[in-house]
């Protein structure tokens, strides 16, 4: 027993190099003829049931082929030079960086639309506010320094702070993207549809629109 013990001792484990990269020559290593004439399973086979011992030389696991692109297999077995190899890995870096530019850009346009869609129902909120004060300017109740046209600077300044700006005066060409016709009246001055009267003010929030103009339009005659 003792005999049997120690030689089982001596004996060396055995190292089976299954890497499919051949670490001398760079090849794609093929299998032998002889591996599968003699009814054995072809090496692709066996390297899935067949435990793969590391020798510590780089090996990359039994399915490094796959994980590998045509550029790379071609370098590796002298179809190609790392000239070649490294042009078309700076090509795969460029688009690669091109497509997350592209994607970073319509993320940000995308977030910057929801804040404004956002702040512009906030918005909504105080408009009617602002008609008042406009139609108090219009009477003249906002002239000299009063209390209310105090009140009215700081309520048209937190306005504009929050990115609102209005639009729509007289002697500008009707829009009908950005205007409200509530009346028409014909001209004989008028060569195209042209604001005469503005009734409320229009709004917009960098590119929302809050709220179209009301206008009077004066049409040709």
């Amino acid at each position: 027993m003792a005999k049997n013990d120690e030689s089982n001792e001596n004996e060396e484990p055995i190292v089976r190099d299954k890497r499919r990269i051949d670490p001398e020559t760079g090849e794609v290593r093929r299998p032998q003829d002889g591996a599968e004439s003699n009814g054995s399973a072809p090496e692709s086979e066996r390297l899935e049931h067949e435990q793969v011992v590391d020798t510590g030389e780089g090996y990359e696991g039994p399915d490094v082929e796959t994980s590998l692109s045509d550029a790379d297999l071609a370098f590796l077995s002298g179809q190609s030079n790392a000239e070649e190899l490294a042009a078309e890995r700076l090509a795969d870096l460029q688009r690669v960086t091109a497509e997350y530019a592209n994607y970073r850009k319509r993320t940000e346009a995308g977030r910057e639309v929801e804040r404004e869609r956002a702040v512009a129902d906030t918005a909504r909120a105080i408009l009617p506010v602002l008609d008042d004060l406009d139609r108090a300017e219009k009477h003249g109740d906002l002239e000299g320094e009063s209390a209310f046209t105090t009140i009215a600077g700081k309520l048209r300044g937190a306005a504009e702070k929050l990115g609102l700006k209005p639009f729509a005066v007289a002697g500008e060409v009707f829009d009908p993207t950005v205007h409200e016709a509530i009346f028409q009246q014909p001209s004989a001055d008028a060569t195209e549809p042209t604001i005469v009267d503005v009734v409320e003010v229009g709004y917009t929030l960098g590119s929302t629109l809050v709220r179209a103009a009301k206008v009077v339009v004066a049409v040709p005659a």
